[in-house]
């Protein structure tokens, strides 16, 4: 291979670490995010008896555990959105992945020479470029979506 054939490979290989990397990174947030999801669950079915027993409670301990049980519920829905922001960023590296290897089978026809292409070479080329920019459609959805919600939380 030319040099330049092996620098190309070698930054693939690396842009492909990369995103596997960081989907493993991924993984490990989302079962951190599943754990916490179940331990303030708990909390939040201790705190609910609690206020459901309260004969001859004073109303400060009431509207204290009410707080807390508010502020578990908001930290549930930050999780949510934080795994909502994750599962996204999964479906990018999805596609990246996907982008990644159209281009090369896109590239392996295109460094044929135009003579010698088969109909079916043509054919299976125009194929990849269809998938190519379907993949990329998604991937702008999937910005945009992203786009949409740090908006509305703004």
């Amino acid at each position: 291979y030319p040099t330049w054939k092996r620098t190309l490979m070698r930054q693939a290989r690396e842009a492909q670490m990369k995103r596997f990397c960081k989907a493993q990174a991924i993984q490990r947030r989302l079962e951190e995010i599943e754990v916490t999801f179940r331990e303030l669950e708990q909390q939040g079915i201790k705190l609910e008896k609690l206020l459901r027993d309260e004969d001859g409670t004073p109303a400060d301990q009431k509207t204290q555990w009410m707080n807390q049980l508010l502020y578990l519920v908001q930290k549930k829905n930050s999780l949510m959105s934080e795994e909502s922001d994750l599962m996204i960023t999964v479906q990018e590296l999805k596609l990246e992945e996907q982008q990644w290897q159209l281009d090369q089978k896109l590239r392996c026809y295109m460094n044929r020479e135009e003579s010698l292409k088969t109909p079916e070479d043509r054919a299976a080329e125009q194929e990849i470029l269809v998938q190519l920019l379907e993949v990329v459609n998604k991937r702008n959805v999937l910005i945009h979506i992203q786009e949409e919600k740090r908006l509305s939380e703004l």
